[in-house]
């Protein structure tokens, strides 16, 4: 339940000048929703192609995809070989099937990719070569086999040997991250668990290393995939993710960076990688800082005046370099980070928030129970899903007049085509507008896709009520 003591809904256009004249936010970017199939099979995003495609999702992002063992979900982030699609996931075949029954429904794949490391091996054997022994001999006993599913290179010859790495498997050698707010700890050295783990093998940006990290995404890019989610950006220098990501790769992809980060402008972590991340590479990232606005908004006690435009004041990443969330993968699977899942309410209504708003790329996260939250299973296809993305594709390239806020509730409107309401708090607020100020066309329905609510509005004076701990997404019929 959120704090009844927060000021509930009143009419408050005199809260600032912006609110006086109206908060106008434009962005020129298309923000298409990026549905992340976490932990999916190749052949169950193929079978469901066409539904995918209906529920108006134009990107689909899929888990790793190369050689990899191991049925937990995080072992698709231990690689062990690029150059052949093989894991509990599908193999080569199964990846380009996925690729070509998208393709056909309208809807793009996006790859995530691991560049960072290689699959910590150390309890199987010393040495840093990719992908060992035990692996080049499966592929000799199915030579066949894996020759037909190879992207590029020679599969009887090993990858990696322990000249592309930061350090050895020698309990002396390999230095594990002890300082995060360190850059060169953070970018040279090893992720660790406890003592006397050494770690994911660290990969360096040689020559050998580069130029088999452009195979393969150009392999994948062949196939047909369109973008690029960077996995770890911030283990990896800027120097290494510009030498793989070339202009040649870069042509015709959308990449962005995955680095976590409690803040925006001011901010340690911030200051120290995501802006460095953002203006030396272009690439677009993760907005952990927007997130941090919706974190502290729907917060107890927290004011959704965070969200009147928190990009004024280096609180969200520009629209155009964005990709915008309520929760990912790692939040709900990782202890570490699982303080900042969002209360299962606010995160619905977190959702209405980035599916309403201008700018950024709205990503959803859907998965099969991995947390055991329960929460995210089957969540591309829930109802007020749905009605959240047929709002955004409506509205998508119309710009955001924030209309009115106070601490409970916020209101704004894309243009005149659509209005958006979010209430965080218990009791229903009125929320009068000047329609003829704000440009809504009057004689017309305005929708809502999240419920039956319909607003009809006939004069100068209307009133969009907002009922308690709930969202209102309505669109010109």
């Amino acid at each position: 339940m959120q704090n009844r003591s927060l000021s509930q809904g009143i009419f408050r256009r005199s809260l600032t000048g912006a609110a006086l004249t109206g908060v106008m936010l434009v962005s020129q970017a298309q923000a298409d929703v990026i549905l992340h199939a976490f932990n999916w099979q190749y052949d169950d995003v193929a079978e469901k192609a066409e539904e995918i495609a209906a529920l108006g999702y134009k990107k689909v992002l899929v888990s790793p995809a190369y050689k990899s063992t191991g049925s937990q979900w995080w072992a698709r982030y231990q690689p062990q070989d690029y150059r052949v699609i093989d894991n509990p996931l599908g193999d080569t075949d199964d990846f380009k099937a996925m690729v070509a029954a998208l393709e056909a429904q309208g809807v793009e794949t996006y790859a995530d990719i691991v560049f960072n490391h290689m699959a910590n091996e150390a309890s199987q054997r010393s040495d840093l070569n990719y992908p060992g022994v035990a692996v080049l001999d499966e592929y000799a006993s199915r030579q066949s086999y894996y020759d037909r599913i190879t992207l590029f290179g020679d599969v009887r010859n090993g990858l990696f040997s322990g000249n592309d790495f930061h350090g050895t498997y020698d309990p002396q050698g390999p230095q594990c991250i002890s300082d995060y707010s360190n850059v060169g700890d953070v970018q040279y050295n090893r992720l660790c668990g406890a003592a006397p783990d050494p770690g994911l093998p660290d990969l360096d940006p040689n020559n050998w290393v580069v130029e088999k990290q452009k195979q393969y995404l150009q392999a994948l890019k062949d196939f047909g995939v369109t973008g690029f989610r960077v996995d770890a950006a911030k283990h990896m220098t800027n120097y290494h993710i510009n030498q793989v990501f070339d202009e040649n790769i870069k042509q015709g992809t959308h990449v962005f960076g995955e680095i976590i980060t409690t803040g925006g402008a001011g901010s340690a972590e911030y200051d120290k990688f995501l802006a460095p991340y953002i203006s030396q590479t272009g690439h677009d990232a993760y907005d952990f800082p927007l997130f941090a606005q919706i974190r502290n908004a729907f917060g107890f006690g927290g004011s959704m005046t965070a969200l009147v435009d928190p990009g004024a004041y280096g609180q969200a990443l520009p629209g155009d370099q964005a990709v915008t969330f309520s929760v990912t993968h790692d939040i709900p699977l990782n202890d570490g980070f699982r303080y900042q899942l969002l209360d299962a309410a606010d995160e619905a209504l977190a959702n209405a928030y980035v599916l309403g708003r201008d700018g950024g790329s709205p990503l959803l996260y859907s998965d099969h129970n991995e947390s055991g939250d329960g929460r995210w299973q089957d969540l591309y296809k829930r109802d007020d899903i749905e009605g959240m993305i047929s709002f955004h594709n409506e509205t998508q390239g119309r710009s955001m007049e924030v209309i009115n806020y106070n601490d409970c509730f916020l209101l704004f409107k894309r243009e005149h085509v659509g209005v958006v309401g979010i209430n965080k708090c218990d009791t229903g607020q009125d929320v009068w507008v000047d329609t003829s100020a704000e440009g809504l066309w009057w004689y017309r329905n305005y929708q809502d896709t999240l419920s039956s609510d319909v607003q009809y509005i006939s004069s100068q004076w209307h009133n969009f009520y907002l009922p308690g701990r709930s969202a209102r997404m309505w669109l010109m019929e």
